[in-house]
């Protein structure tokens, strides 16, 4: 098997990123973003999905965490598409479930080829900590754009914001392990039967 490693530089005039990422890595991760919330929940996927990342990020932090969350989304995407190369012999779809006290979300993914995001999150407030909610919609989206991937993402139940978006992130490195790990009965297919993904 060859190496599943990427990396992405993507600079725009408002942000400039750099992801690398191995997809058969140890669940390391080294992020400057200026958002520690988001790194908190990205080193749950890196962990969780034993996926190594590293992420460099200068974005227009003065104007507010947009640009730099949704463009952080979209480049993980563009390095993961990058790194997963023809596909063949992954399992493909994965699914978790994540419970934390008395936050349980539930995300399924399928690198089909096909972007699209399903995402049924409500947390009550809109911030945790000085991190805007939102903007974890935003960053799935771009991410599900650009690894061309679909996604469905619950929050089964839940009060505490920072647990719910903690079983978000968990649940969503688990999910992505599941589904890129190679299926050792695949070897050297597709898991299409329409021949492409």
């Amino acid at each position: 098997m060859t190496d599943r490693k990427a990396k992405i530089q993507r600079d725009t005039l408002e942000t400039k990123i750099s992801v690398d990422v191995n997809l058969d890595g140890q669940g390391t991760s080294t992020m400057s973003t200026g958002i520690p919330f988001l790194e908190h929940m990205l080193d749950q996927v890196a962990r969780h999905g034993m996926i190594d990342l590293k992420i460099q990020a200068d974005g227009d932090l003065e104007i507010d965490a947009h640009h730099t969350v949704e463009d952080i989304g979209i480049t993980i995407g563009q390095a993961f598409r990058d790194a997963m190369g023809d596909k063949k012999g992954i399992r493909r779809y994965g699914h978790a479930y994540v419970p934390l006290d008395e936050a349980l979300s539930r995300v399924v993914i399928d690198f089909s080829g096909r972007p699209g995001l399903e995402y049924n999150v409500d947390i009550a407030r809109s911030r945790v900590g000085e991190f805007d909610v939102e903007l974890f919609h935003e960053f799935f989206q771009g991410f599900c754009n650009h690894a061309q991937a679909t996604m469905h993402i619950d929050n089964i139940r839940g009060v505490n914001g920072h647990h719910i978006a903690e079983t978000v992130f968990k649940a969503f490195g688990r999910a992505v392990r599941m589904a890129l790990e190679m299926d050792p009965r695949m070897q050297g297919i597709l898991p299409s039967t329409k021949g492409s993904l």
